[in-house]
């Protein structure tokens, strides 16, 4: 073996590194990638899940509401059965 099959065989055994390591950097990537996909998904999935929510409990908000109307025709009530002759 002289001088020059000794160079090409370091360039032989680059080239094969390198390939390896684009594989590998290739088959990385498209993991990521579709991690990333199925992530996104989960997350619209999610956003939805949570807006169902949001809208199934607006109505709880309105609970104080009626607690203060229903406190005031119980007040209302007893005013006028007092006024009548029924109070307490």
């Amino acid at each position: 073996m002289d001088g020059g099959e000794a160079v090409l065989t370091g360039w032989y055994i680059g080239f094969v590194i390198a390939l390896v390591v684009i594989t590998v950097v290739v088959i990385l990537a498209g993991m990521i990638l579709g991690l990333a996909r199925r992530i996104g998904v989960q997350a619209e999935q999610i956003t939805a899940a949570l807006d169902e929510g949001r809208v199934n409990t607006l109505p709880l908000w309105e609970v104080d509401k009626v607690n203060e109307e229903l406190n005031l025709i119980i007040r209302d009530a007893e005013a006028a059965r007092a006024v009548l002759g029924g109070g307490r």
